[in-house]
């Protein structure tokens, strides 16, 4: 059954832009059963992207305004350069009962509170890619006038999509450059660990699928045994053997000062883009 939005009625859920990571999301809410398609309404200046919505069973519109004046939780998921435009444009028709969230990278809270109405109920939520499979890691962040029971509705809808944990804004930028641009890193080192099999001699398809089922696997087990990196790294070494070998090549070229400064500099970029 779909979660409850107000008194008995349905969750009603709008998202105001249609591009990828709204689309997973909202992918993400149908899947779990958490909100039902037809709950679920659209908008873009497009088509292009709200075929993608449709063809999940959603109702699309051209009308911003129409998304608010429908559904009393509300995604942006806007460029960041368009956001402002946007939200004066929907700022007439929020209301006390709206629960406003922006997924937009860069815009910090205090900006969509000066943009929109004073006592208005905003969240901020930094997602990821993976949310499509829904494998994501998010992080989100309240608002001055958002409470505690926004928070729990929202953090319930997203864990649809992965995990979601509430953070101080201040960690947001930090998730950008940790996880949302990460992903970008990960595909980077499996693309190079499979080459490396290509090079000895494997077949291209089978060494990517192997370095894809490798990170996979790598993955679940950090997660479910809850170990340090550190602790799993040293499990798989023996003396002498096969991994110490590449451990200390790639320790040669700099693997772990690229990967810190990696995030450093995502993290960075995306201060900058919060005015920070």
């Amino acid at each position: 059954m779909a979660a409850a939005g107000q008194g008995m009625d349905p969750l009603r859920v709008g998202f105001v832009g249609a591009g990828r990571m709204a689309e997973a999301i909202a992918q993400g809410f149908i899947r779990a059963g958490k909100v039902e398609a037809q709950h679920i309404l659209a908008s873009a200046p497009t088509d292009r992207n709200l075929s993608h919505f449709q063809a999940l069973g959603c109702r699309t519109t051209h009308s911003n305004q129409e998304v608010l004046q429908n559904c009393f939780l509300v995604f942006f998921a806007t460029k960041p350069h368009v956001l402002p435009a946007v939200l004066a444009e929907v700022a007439p028709v929020v209301t006390a009962e709206h629960i406003l969230v922006s997924v937009a990278a860069g815009v910090s809270l205090s900006t969509l509170e000066e943009l929109l109405p004073p006592t208005a109920r905003v969240l901020r939520v930094s997602p990821n890619l993976p949310c499509m499979v829904q494998e994501g890691a998010m992080v989100m962040a309240r608002g001055r006038h958002a409470g505690s029971s926004e928070a729990t509705l929202l953090q319930t809808l997203l864990e649809a999509c992965g995990q979601c944990e509430e953070v101080p804004e201040a960690h947001v930028d930090i998730h950008t450059g940790l996880s949302g641009s990460g992903v970008a890193f990960v595909c980077a080192f499996s693309e190079a660990l499979a080459e490396g099999a290509i090079k000895m001699g494997m077949p291209g398809g089978l060494a990517h699928r192997i370095a894809a089922q490798t990170l996979l696997g790598t993955a679940k087990m950090l997660q479910q045994k809850g170990q340090h990196p550190a602790q799993l790294r040293t499990d798989v070494c023996t003396p002498g053997g096969t991994t110490i070998y590449g451990l200390h090549a790639l320790e040669q070229g700099g693997l772990r000062a690229a990967t810190m400064s990696a995030v450093e500099a995502a993290t960075c970029r995306a201060r900058e883009l919060s005015g920070k």
